[in-house]
């Protein structure tokens, strides 16, 4: 496999990924304006999947389909905390304040690709990508800033999915070969102000994690990526070939 594929598979799987579980929180969201709201972020997501997959593919003669539904578990390549269970509504925004901060960074750089095709699809997701990012801002404050209850449910949300986030930012000699990708390394210090900065404000507690996961880059998962593909992949693995 050429770097270029691979890279484009990281970010792929990671959108796709992503999607599903955002997905999940349709018509389970605590409010119907929120169940339209998280549809149209996993729509978001979904789009940058396919654009990305469908690129891919045309490196290896796969369609965006068959990278997505035939494909095992240790041939996707995503970070590990897109495919982490929602939880509550909390543990969701912390995710999503998370991921799409990263993602924001990420492809801010990646419009300056001399890739046309990685640019153009940064370029307009990174303005997909910062309605993601506000929106989830909007609840952290709203969630640590409430109640209690409220307040005790961001912390832990926070907490939980902290432990999954130095994966984010791991560089490896892909990428530093790779002239049209962007180190992601170089985009911890920013990451960091943003996603402290919103912390700080909702009166929450800095997360801090004596341990690390990582291994999704290399195809090495939780024990939820099995049970994800599993429902991303039913219908189109029990009629192969079907279209619609």
């Amino acid at each position: 496999m050429n770097d270029l594929y691979v890279y484009t598979l990281r970010l792929g799987d990671d959108a796709l990924i992503s999607a599903q579980r955002t997905a999940e929180w349709i018509a389970a969201a605590p409010q119907l304006e929120e169940d339209v709201a998280l549809g149209n972020i996993g729509l978001d997501q979904l789009g940058q999947a396919r654009s990305l997959l469908q690129y891919a593919g045309s490196m290896d003669g796969r369609t965006e389909d068959e990278l997505a539904y035939v494909r095992d578990e240790r041939e996707f390549l995503n970070l590990q905390l897109c495919e982490l269970p929602n939880g509550d509504f909390a543990v969701a925004m912390a995710r999503l304040l998370y991921f799409a901060t990263y993602q924001q960074l990420l492809y801010d750089e990646l419009r300056s690709s001399a890739d046309e095709t990685l640019a153009g699809v940064a370029g307009k997701a990174v303005k997909e990508v910062a309605y993601h990012v506000d929106h989830a801002t909007q609840w952290v404050l709203r969630l640590g800033d409430g109640t209690e209850e409220s307040h005790r449910r961001m912390q832990a949300g926070l907490d939980a999915l902290w432990p999954y986030t130095a994966e984010l930012f791991e560089s490896d000699a892909l990428v530093q070969r790779l002239p049209v990708a962007v180190d992601p390394s170089t985009l911890q210090d920013a990451w960091l102000d943003r996603v402290l900065a919103v912390i700080d404000e909702s009166t929450c507690e800095r997360p801090s994690s004596s341990y690390q996961h990582t291994g999704g880059r290399e195809g090495r998962h939780t024990e939820h990526m099995g049970y994800l593909l599993a429902e991303l992949q039913h219908v189109a693995r029990s009629h192969p070939g079907a279209t619609w």
